[in-house]
Parts: structure tokens; sequence; C-alpha cells
């Protein structure tokens, strides 16, 4: 599985807006808009999955199964995480306010650390379980099992199949991606562990299979977590080396030097730039910022670069204040 999350191209190539202003500053913004055909998907799969929870929990009831019964649970987990990235996806299309002037972009970042926190949390209920069960072990009704977790390994396969395209570019979609592919691996190991406790009798099989899968999971949510955390705190987004958007920006006509170069991901799909660009004449150039701002979405993913023009005397008045402000 891919654990870098890289920067969306820009989807709105000719949405390039310069803006000339007084004191020395120039200004430019390109929008990009993250995709929003995950509507359908994110509505199946959490149709399939309440009709999985609720198929799991009458069988666990029937057959006074602890182990579906407990699954279900678990399930309906994933109900709860597809329903946090389909919200934040919702939230993310909404229009900037007055009080929210980047608009609710950010919300998908919560979600896929929301979805990171929850799978860490199965894991620990897993892992847990697995322990009790190795030191009390129970019987295990295989044959329910296997035809249950038949129908569970179709629906979570089902429902990551409808995320992997977007789960490279969006780690939102990434985050619910790799919630149903993780539990599709548990479905996949709750059968392999009922046909080998079938063949042998043992049933300490059980356990030990749910704690390899659990240590599977943890691997796999690992980057999430990481690349989420990272994004919720205005990290570089991975993909992007800021010693070469520096040099980019270095190498830009008349640009004599470079500072306060910032990068953060606005969205889980939408990288910022701000920096100051020092030239001897700090007055505003279109032609200056239309090709900044090109070369950093097309060579970098960057869709909102601002930048700002300044003289060498400017620029060493900021050096010299500690707070940047002429």
């Amino acid at each position: 599985m891919n654990d870098k999350f890289h920067p969306a191209p820009d989807r709105h190539a000719g949405e390039e807006h310069d803006h000339a202003r007084g004191h020395d500053h120039g200004h430019s913004h390109v929008h990009v808009h993250a995709p929003a055909g995950f509507n359908r998907a994110f509505a199946i799969g959490v149709g399939l999955n309440l009709l999985y929870v609720a198929l799991e929990a009458g069988y666990g009831l029937a057959s006074g199964s602890l182990a579906l019964l407990a699954d279900a649970g678990h399930n309906l987990s994933d109900v709860l995480g597809l329903l946090l990235a389909w919200g934040a996806s919702w939230l993310a299309q909404r229009k900037p306010t007055r009080s929210h002037t980047y608009g609710f972009k950010r919300g998908p970042i919560l979600a896929a650390l929301g979805n990171a926190a929850i799978l860490l949390v199965a894991v620990g209920f897993i892992g847990v379980e697995a322990i009790h069960r190795l030191i009390v072990p129970g019987p295990v009704a295989t044959g329910t099992i296997l035809w249950v977790a038949s129908v569970g390994v179709l629906v979570n396969v089902g429902t990551a199949l409808m995320f992997m395209s977007g789960a490279r570019d969006d780690l939102n979609i990434r985050g619910a991606f790799v919630h149903m592919a993780a539990d599709a691996g548990v479905t996949v190991g709750v059968i392999i562990a009922a046909l080998l406790i079938r063949w042998t009798g043992q049933q300490w099989i059980d356990p030990a299979i749910s704690l390899v899968i659990a240590a599977v999971i943890l691997l796999s949510t690992w980057g999430l977590l990481r690349d989420s955390v990272d994004l919720a705190l205005d990290a570089v987004p991975p993909g992007i080396d800021p010693g070469r958007v520096e040099a980019a920006l270095r190498g830009l006509p008349g640009v004599s030097d470079v500072h306060d170069l910032h990068i953060w991901g606005m969205s889980t799909t939408e990288t910022a730039l701000t920096a100051h660009l020092v030239r001897s004449d700090a007055a505003a150039d279109a032609g200056l910022i239309r090709q900044a701002t090109r070369e950093m979405r097309e060579r970098f993913g960057i869709g909102h670069a601002t930048l700002q023009m300044e003289t060498p005397e400017i620029a060493e008045q900021c050096a010299l204040r500690p707070d940047g402000v002429v």
C-alpha cells in the first residue's frame, strides 16, 4: 500500500487571478477544487456495511457467537468512519464565508485523522480480545463464521475498490480506503482461522491470527496517521521538496533572493504557498506573477500561491525585525 500522499494537480488551470497592490505587494491565487465524484461510493458503502452489521448481529445472536457480535460492533465503526469521511468531503465543497475565509477545506484532514484514530482503537480491541482468548480459549462456530465472513469479504473489498482511484491524491479518501481494506484483511484472516480450526481442532489459531491481523492494520494505519497529523500541523505535504520550490522561485527573472517561504496543505487535495521575492524593482509584474504561479502549479502541484514583491532594502529591514513587519 502506498504510504505517500501526493498533492493533486490543478484541476482548474484557467482560474488564475493576478492582483497588483500598493505598498510593494503582488499577490496571486490559483484555486484548486477537490473532486466530488465519491458521493455515490460513500452512499453505497454506508448502505452495504449497515446491512452487513445487521446480518452479523442477527446470526451472532442466533448462534450465540460472541465473535460475530464483537465483529458486528467493529463493523459499525466502519460505518462511522465512512460517514465521517463523507461529511468532511461534503464540507470541503462549501463556499468560503466571512468567518471561514478559506471555506471548510481542513475538514477532510480532521476526518482522515479521525479515521486513523478509529482504526487504532479497533486494533486495541482486537488485541485485547485476542490475548483474552489465548488465555481462556473458547469454542468457535466455524460453519456460521465461514459463510458470514465470506459475505463480509465481498462487502469490504467492494467498498474499498470504490475508493481506490482517489486514495493516491486525497488523504480523506485514502482514509476510507485503508479502513475498508484493513477490514477486508481482518475478514480474510477470520476465514483462514476458521478453516485451520476445522482441520486441526486447535482453538488457539483464531486469536493468534487475530494478533497478526492487528499488527498488519497497525502498520497500514501508521502512514495515514503520520500524514494526517502532519497536514493538521501545517507541515509541507509529502511529495513536495521545499528546496526545489525555493530554487524554482530564485530562478525567476529578476529575483535575487527568496525568504519567508511557507508551504502547507490547505486540505487533503490542495497545497498553499506564501513567499517574499526580492528584486531590484519591486513593482508588481503581472508576467512574473503568472510565470511563478504557473511553475508552482505545474511542477509542484501547489494551487494556491501568494507572492510578495519587495526591494533588497525592504527585505533587509524585514530580516532585522523579529516580526518581519516594516
